[in-house]
């Protein structure tokens, strides 16, 4: 059995064949935002037609966006303003006649990491993507939570200080407090500058928090991140584990693990988890 995972980044289209726990192939492509709704379309179809053979049993797509998860409706995606209400699923369905799953990439982020990461052993997990913003995704007894419209679990929307988490736990945080990105603050950092290094001691104090909402509100045993920003964790995980040692419950910051995503094109893996997700 060989299942597509369909990743709609905000710049890039890509199409992955997943057999077994290996990526066999990808296909990526530029999106033309300024196209219409008609021809980006058209676009993905030719995409998965390219990559479609009898071996293929599904389809799931990953999208930046607000999505009915069972209509497999997404609306106003990310980066393609011409998407403001397409009934993918049904659209994808009728081109290639087999299983297609939709729902948005932070949840297709936890789903890849429970079926080929580093949620594989546990019932519960939390993904939190730290990148360009926040994202973040949730499963529970084994199972994709989705919520209404695939909202659940956004914790960088929850209010925090004097804007939301989000503002404070991604790369947002160093350009708008320090009008550097993260990655020029992690190179500084690196090489030992101090203030580079006081940022960072700041982040992570703010990870800690939002990991200690996390922790009250669904205590789940992993918590995965990704991300670009993620990969600094060794910077930002001191003083991260400080503010989660002021956590009420002491046994679940002992126990929680908190991780970093290991697996290359993920994206893709978290897509084609849709199928699997659905059985």
């Amino acid at each position: 059995m060989a299942l597509l995972g369909v990743d709609i980044g905000g710049t890039n289209i890509r199409v992955g064949c997943v057999e077994g726990q290996v990526i066999t192939s990808v296909l990526s492509e530029r999106i033309n935002n300024k196209l219409s709704e008609e021809a980006v379309l058209q676009q993905l179809y030719g995409m998965v037609a390219k990559m479609m053979s009898n071996n293929i049993t599904g389809i799931g797509v990953g999208v930046p966006s607000s999505i009915d998860p069972v209509a497999g409706v997404v609306y106003n995606v990310a980066n393609i303003p011409s998407w403001k209400e397409v009934p993918l699923k049904a659209l994808l369905t009728e081109q290639f006649n087999i299983p297609v799953f939709i729902n948005n990439d932070a949840n297709c982020f936890i789903l890849g990491e429970k079926y080929y990461g580093r949620a594989q052993h546990v019932s519960s997990a939390v993904g939190l993507i730290v990148g360009t913003g926040l994202g973040s995704g949730l499963v529970f007894n084994n199972k994709l939570y989705n919520g209404l419209n695939c909202g659940a679990g956004e914790v960088g929307l929850i209010p925090f200080r004097d804007s939301i988490l989000e503002h404070y736990c991604c790369g947002q945080f160093f350009e708008r407090t320090y009008n550097m990105a993260a990655s020029e603050a992690a190179a500084l950092a690196h090489s030992g500058n101090a203030t580079a290094l006081a940022m960072f001691e700041e982040f992570g104090a703010n990870v800690g928090q939002a990991i200690n909402i996390i922790l009250a509100i669904y205590s789940p045993e992993v918590i995965v991140l990704g991300g670009s920003v993620s990969k600094a964790f060794a910077l930002f995980e001191p003083a991260m584990r400080k503010v989660m040692s002021n956590f009420l419950f002491a046994k679940t910051v002992q126990e929680v693990q908190i991780v970093v995503s290991e697996i290359d094109n993920v994206a893709i893996y978290g897509a084609a988890s849709l199928v699997h997700d659905a059985q």
